[in-house]
């Protein structure tokens, strides 16, 4: 399955990727994509999406930010760009996150693939040469 869509549309294509995620039995999405991708802005529009009033920031540094949904629902954002090691990871939480049946939202999962759940959703980002995205999805592969 794969999304094009400018900066314009990011808002609007975000919804439409909030639908879809609902009808999906994972609550576990992996963000690929180089630095600069839009991973951080994409999730921010889908925590609006989701109906989060909170802004969604890096949690480059936190590794893990808890948002709230107008509807009380958690959503846990993960940046995992400076992890040193799985353990590192563990060290800060990221498992209770994933598992805890909750939407969790992972910037750089390549940082520690192997606590990902199988039946993660990996979202492929790229900028093309127009400046627009491309947002790719698999089902429980890692890309």
């Amino acid at each position: 399955m794969q999304w094009l869509f400018s900066l314009g549309e990011l808002a609007q294509t975000a919804g439409e990727i909030w639908k879809w995620l609902q009808t999906q039995p994972t609550r576990v999405i992996a963000l690929y994509g180089e630095m600069g991708a839009g991973k951080t802005t994409f999730t921010a529009a889908l925590l609006r999406a989701m109906g989060s009033p909170d802004v969604a920031n890096s949690p480059t540094f936190s590794i893990i930010n808890h948002y709230k949904t107008d509807a009380g629902n958690s959503v846990y954002h993960m940046d995992w760009y400076r992890l040193n090691s799985e353990e590192e990871a563990l060290d800060a939480g990221v498992e209770d996150a994933l598992y805890s049946g909750e939407w969790c939202l992972v910037e750089w999962p390549q940082k520690a693939e192997r606590l990902l759940p199988g039946d993660v959703l990996s979202f492929k980002m790229e900028t093309l040469p127009d400046g627009n995205r491309s947002l790719a999805i698999e089902i429980g592969l890692k890309l």
